[in-house]
């Protein structure tokens, strides 16, 4: 699979100049690349244009965990010497050049492009880790933005949090543990900050869309999803992927949430709601059109 093959995918995928990309990816399922992960990314900036941007999670978690690391004693996040526990697209992402990458202490977000500045600033002042002023927020400001699952289901999505951390005590599911940690870290000036963390509450993580055993909900994300006419999907390279617009899947999970199905839903959940496969999305009245981008890709 060559760099030009790779573009050529993503944009039969729905992927246009412009597009404001949060990927969340699987390397290997892509098959053989002809220069690796790097090769790739390469794929991917060609996709968006040198007018778009791209988003990849680079988190640095070494505990293990957010509940772990946030016990570590004596841990400071330095974005200089820290490299990510993403895996080797994150990895090859942040070596590639020109890359901004947000002051965090466990979910730094790394960004390319025109709007990689605003993306990736000032993350260690939000309140929160997925809320108001984080880069999933600042990337649903962007109309053009879009959620891109390369090689993987629906389930390993860290997207799913910004609704979780803007509805705060309104959200069905109390997803947090009751503490919150203040962990240092630094800015890329050396200054150091402290940065407030909650960690996810590890019994209600069991029943989550990425656990193992719930390929249930992970099934029904995906039907829900292609039924709303919000999921494009088809295959780059050897990898079955997907391409979400970022502001309708948001309005989705919001409206999924006002009906008690969320990313932690029991079977029995699942069972109780009539799935409204024909109902008109408030976001749009008619199937997004993935392949053609929108007017304005201004960011809020």
């Amino acid at each position: 699979m060559t760099r030009a093959e790779l573009a050529a995918g993503l944009a039969r995928l729905g992927v246009a100049h412009g597009d404001v990309l949060f990927v969340h990816s699987s390397l290997k399922s892509l098959g053989y690349v002809e220069g690796g992960a790097l090769t790739v990314i390469r794929a991917l900036q060609d996709a968006v244009g040198p007018q778009g941007s791209l988003l990849l999670p680079t988190y640095y978690l070494p505990g293990g965990s957010v509940r772990a690391t946030c016990d570590l004693p004596g841990y400071v996040f330095d974005p200089r010497r820290h490299g990510t526990h993403m895996g080797r697209l994150p990895e090859a992402f942040l070596a590639s050049g020109n890359i901004h990458r947000s002051i965090h202490p466990t979910h730094s977000v790394s960004a390319w492009g025109r709007h990689a500045a605003h993306l990736t600033a000032d993350h260690h002042r939000a309140p929160s880790i997925f809320g108001a002023g984080s880069p999933w927020q600042r990337c649903i400001g962007c109309e053009q933005a879009k959620v891109l699952g390369l090689g993987i289901s629906m389930g390993p999505v860290t997207f799913y949090h910004a609704l979780e951390d803007a509805m705060g005590k309104a959200f069905p599911v109390p997803v947090w543990e009751n503490r919150t940690a203040l962990l240092a870290c630094l800015d890329h000036d050396g200054k150091r900050w402290q940065v407030p963390v909650r960690p996810f509450d590890p019994a209600i993580a069991q029943r989550r869309i990425d656990h193992p055993g719930r390929g249930d909900l992970r099934d029904y994300f995906q039907t829900e999803f292609d039924a709303a006419g919000l999921r494009a999907s088809g295959q780059v390279g050897e990898a079955a992927s997907w391409l979400i617009p970022a502001q309708a899947f948001y309005a989705h999970l919001r409206l999924l949430a006002s009906e008690n199905v969320t990313i932690y839903a029991t079977a029995a959940q699942l069972a109780a709601r009539a799935r409204p496969a024909h109902r008109a999305h408030p976001a749009t009245a008619r199937p997004v059109r993935l392949a053609r981008p929108l007017a304005r890709a201004g960011c809020q």
